[in-house]
């Protein structure tokens, strides 16, 4: 699954990530593939990319890993004369087109109804939402059950430079929603932070709870009671106050590399939570690290290379053939 993350302060924007990819094998067992996977991606002169989910989407007959489908995307998409908010929207689509959420979620969906009724339970109502169906089941006695089915899909981190020297970054789902995130045109959506993937650990580091909390009946209860927003603006409370605004670059590096690495160690020490254990380690190996300001452009911190015994070779180092 793998953790990417990016920070946006006033001298530029910080982009990094992990370098771990797992998949199912055909026992549905989850391994690890790989500890020298890449997430991160220069798209421009000014634009970078970090991918999370998905480690290999079809593209008609052929099974391409989501690092080739990006080159892809960058050969297709005139990304230097576009604004940030155009290469979201051009990214949502060209994934929504090749990810089969769709059939996913129809074979999910059928298998829930399968297990139910084996059980002589009667289904009461489905919904269907972009990426997931919940129901609702009732066996003779009246009694309802929930299930949930959810898609795999995408999640992308897109950062960069407008031709006028305002920067954004877009949070873009797959299936889901294409959100702006930063914008340093708009007032109080100027600097900050956002990361995608495995996220638990981070988000009890920043906002000081696990996002699975909002799972539990003490806080379904009092949601019920004063409202979803009520709650989650008193959970919000104990979040961190970092001053993002008055970062150096350095500064947002230092906290990139803190998140990832500290992920890293706790999945470690850990195997999920107790009210669900048994959780992925999917957060390893070297941290790649890019930054973007307007004046320098996209520009490699640290960055993995291809390496033998008779020396390395970085890719991003060789001449683009411009096929």
């Amino acid at each position: 699954m793998s953790l990417g993350i990016n920070v946006t302060i006033p001298e530029g924007i910080v982009l990094a990530a992990d370098s771990r990819q797992t998949y199912r094998n055909q026992k549905g067992v989850t391994r690890v593939a790989t500890d020298s996977n890449s997430i991160v991606f220069r798209l421009g002169t000014r634009v970078g990319l970090i991918t999370a989910g998905l480690a290999y989407v079809r593209d008609g007959d052929v099974l391409k890993t989501i690092g080739r489908h990006v080159n892809d995307f960058r050969i297709q998409t005139d990304v230097e004369h576009l604004s940030i908010g155009d290469v979201a929207n051009r990214l949502s689509e060209y994934f929504d087109k090749r990810v089969p959420y769709h059939e996913q979620l129809e074979a999910l969906s059928a298998q829930i109804r399968s297990d139910f009724e084996r059980r002589e339970m009667k289904e009461v109502s489905a919904r269907t939402e972009s990426d997931k169906v919940s129901f609702l089941f009732a066996d003779a006695d009246g009694k309802v059950q929930q299930a949930e089915v959810r898609a795999d899909g995408l999640q992308f981190i897109l950062a960069g430079f407008n031709r006028d020297g305002s920067s954004e970054v877009y949070m873009v789902y797959v299936p889901g929603a294409v959100d702006k995130a930063r914008d340093t045109r708009v007032p109080g959506k100027e600097y900050g932070a956002g990361w995608i993937g495995q996220t638990d650990v981070v988000t009890r580091l920043v906002l000081g709870f696990d996002p699975r909390l909002q799972g539990i009946p003490l806080v379904r209860e009092a949601a019920a009671k004063i409202g979803e927003p009520a709650v989650q603006q008193q959970l919000r409370g104990v979040e961190y106050s970092i001053q993002w605004g008055t970062m150096t670059m350095q500064d947002a590096v230092d906290f990139c590399q803190l998140a990832v690495e500290t992920t890293a160690a706790i999945q470690r020490f850990s195997d999920g939570v107790l009210m669900d254990p048994g959780d992925i380690p999917g957060v390893s190996g070297p941290v790649d690290i890019a930054i973007i300001t307007y004046d320098k452009g996209f520009t490699w911190l640290s960055k993995k290379a291809i390496i033998s015994h008779s020396g390395k070779v970085d890719l991003d180092s060789l001449p683009d053939l411009g096929w």
